[in-house]
């Protein structure tokens, strides 16, 4: 995994609070930035790639409890 330009922390959240976090802030951040949600809801390694797919962002990686979704537009 390469270093991401922004780093969530949303360790102890339940889902779905880690893909709103990601939700709320991809927006700001330059196209062509990858953001790493540290997650550790069992959930998360289903809900953050399906909502790039629905979103149409990029899911890059996941590592235990870090992914990483690059901003497409």
């Amino acid at each position: 995994m390469t270093a991401p330009d922004e780093t969530l922390d949303c360790l102890g959240q339940r889902c779905p609070l880690p893909v709103i976090a990601l939700a709320r802030r991809l927006p700001h951040l330059p196209v062509g930035a990858v953001v790493r949600v540290l997650a550790d809801d069992p959930a998360a390694a289903n809900d953050i790639p399906a909502w790039c797919r629905m979103r149409g962002q990029e899911f890059v990686s996941a590592d235990g409890t870090a992914f990483d979704v690059r901003r497409v537009g």
